[in-house]
């Protein structure tokens, strides 16, 4: 490819609406541009990176045994309520109906229409196990797109899903995408780690999440140095904080005037804040009034609330109304003296407290010298983990101290175990001849997030600093003076001779000055630059810059085809 027939529109300045390195860069490197809030066109440089993240994924998946197929984009509404997630999936989903009256959407995922398209074709365990993939766009109405392609409302994406006849296949199934997606990204010259993860939406059982580390990463990782172990904090698993058993003192109920938050409670009454107890109150979209309380320096996780209430899908702040209709009191709350019936939670490290501090659910009043296993009803309340971790916690391995870093999360796998064949009926003959429901796993890969997050991790004040695999081109050949023919015509003969012995080569023959044409190579990123000059040609000799650390070589012409080929491997 000549620069003179390439679209790579670049820009002067940054986009003001550009908060993200990547996105700056990508709109400023001429990768893509926006068409609305969250949709934005690839441009050539921008494609040739997607195609060859894709590449790489279709090149693993296939050596794993999946197969590509395309499924469509605008699914019918049937199979969505015959799984039962049309009325739950939240307003993401971007939901149409067509002339007839006919209700669609456009795939925000795609459990649905594989398992209805594989429970009418596959009968027999001997056509198991199956790994079929497809890499197509996805649609999501985000309510504030941002950030470029990270958080975006029409993504690409591949998803794999397996299918299996039993449970220990499923996981072979699960452990092969794990392998695989370890090479991709490792491929993709990406540092990740993968990080156990909640599944969120798609349900199901266990699940990884692999992050690229990165500062600007929406997502929070906790991990162990001593140990292999990293989750999400999300899902970070935390061990109970079993407090120094002390004599037990009668229950008391306090004064606290106007103390309605844990630091007013905590100086009022001068006790350490890891001897009270917080209260948060939610409500779920069937408007059920959900009471977490954890011990008064540690945070409520909603995710493992979520996780722990059955049947709640969407949490958000209670009503004061629905607060004193249970027998509560906002600002003073404990689960003492609430009305049966209501959903409380308490995490397990409040169960292991002595003569505490916790709301009396009376206005200005607590209880002190509370004592959890004596004055909590553990027959009517949920005791399970529900704290968010912090750094410093044990690991729930090893037990050392975990540490918190940000990641942006690029993909994610899934076991489904029969959370959609059961839901859709999607059944197979075992080997006697009794029917049986597939047992299902569930692959994703980002491909937009991927190209987003390798920029995030390469780049300096100059530019892209692209891995070689995926760099839109991995070698640019410019002429000094493209005007000057000797030096166009000896550009000419490298930039062949390179594309001959199978580089991706491209050719800066613009007429521009040397310094517009400099800046744009370290904009866009290219992992080697040659530079062809006067000098340079006078003894036989090219210019070889490394983009990523600023080396240069003078190497001789004789020479210089297998020294940049062998500098390419190590980027």
């Amino acid at each position: 490819m000549r620069a003179t027939q390439l679209y790579a529109p670049t820009l002067r300045e940054y986009p003001a609406e550009a908060e993200l390195v990547s996105h700056k860069l990508m709109l400023k490197a001429g990768l893509i541009r926006k068409a609305a809030g969250g949709v934005y066109s690839y441009l050539p440089l921008g494609w040739r990176t997607i195609r060859k993240i894709e590449q790489i994924i279709r090149e693993e998946m296939d050596a794993k045994g999946g197969q590509e197929i395309m499924m469509p984009i605008i699914q019918p509404a049937e199979y969505w309520k015959e799984s039962g997630r049309w009325a739950v999936y939240g307003d993401e989903m971007m939901r149409m109906k067509d002339r007839h009256g006919r209700e669609f959407c456009l795939g925000p995922t795609h459990e649905e229409m594989i398992t209805t398209l594989i429970r009418s074709e596959v009968r027999s365990y001997k056509q198991l196990p199956l790994m079929l993939y497809q890499i197509q766009n996805k649609y999501r109405d985000e309510i504030r797109p941002r950030f470029g392609l990270m958080r975006s409302r029409e993504f690409i994406m591949k998803d794999l899903y397996s299918f299996d006849a039993d449970i220990d296949g499923m996981n072979i199934s699960y452990q092969k995408m794990y392998d695989a997606y370890d090479r991709i990204f490792t491929r993709c010259g990406l540092k990740f780690r993968p990080v156990e993860a909640d599944n969120g939406a798609i349900g199901g059982g266990h699940s990884h999440e692999f992050t690229v580390l990165a500062p600007s990463g929406e997502s929070s990782i906790a991990y162990c140095e001593s140990c292999d172990y990293a989750a999400s904090d999300e899902k970070a698993e935390l061990k109970v904080i079993h407090s120094q058993e002390e004599e037990l003192k009668s229950l008391e109920k306090v004064l606290t005037p106007n103390c309605h938050t844990i630091e007013m409670v905590k100086d009022y009454l001068n006790v350490p804040i890891e001897k009270t107890i917080k209260a948060v109150a939610f409500q779920d979209d069937d408007g059920r009034l959900i009471l977490a309380f954890v011990r008064g320096d540690h945070e409520v996780n909603e995710i493992k609330i979520l996780n722990a209430v059955e049947g709640a899908l969407h949490l958000h702040m209670a009503e004061e109304s629905a607060i004193t209709e249970a027998g509560g009191c906002a600002g003073f709350m404990s689960p003492i003296g609430l009305k049966d019936g209501t959903i409380v939670v308490v995490d397990s490290t409040v169960m292991e407290m002595y003569n505490a501090v916790a709301g009396a659910n009376e206005v200005d009043k607590h209880y002190i010298n509370v004592t959890p296993k004596r004055d909590f009803n553990s027959e009517k309340i949920i005791i399970t983990d529900i704290r968010m971790v912090k750094e410093g916690d044990p690991c729930p391995h090893c037990g050392q101290p975990l540490k918190m870093t940000r990641g942006i999360e690029v993909g994610q796998v899934f076991t489904l175990g029969n959370k959609y064949s059961k839901s859709l009926n999607a059944t197979f003959l075992d080997e006697n001849g009794k029917e049986k429901f597939f047992e299902m796993g569930c692959y994703g890969i980002g491909v937009g997030r991927t190209m987003a997050a390798a920029i995030e991790q390469h780049n300096d004040e100059f530019g892209i600093i692209w891995p070689r695999a995926i760099a839109p081109f991995e070698v640019v050949v410019v002429p000094v003076n493209a005007k000057n023919e000797d030096q166009l015509e000896y550009s000419e003969k490298i930039y062949e001779e390179l594309k001959a012995a199978g580089v991706d080569t491209l050719l800066d023959d613009r007429r521009d000055r040397a310094g517009v044409k400099f800046n744009d190579c370290d904009l866009i990123g290219y992992p080697i630059r040659i530079t062809v000059s006067p000098k340079g040609i006078a003894e036989d000799t090219v210019e070889v810059k490394i983009r990523k650390n600023g080396e240069v070589h003078i190497f001789n012409r004789n020479e210089y085809k297998d020294k940049v080929i062998e500098l390419l491997k190590n980027l």
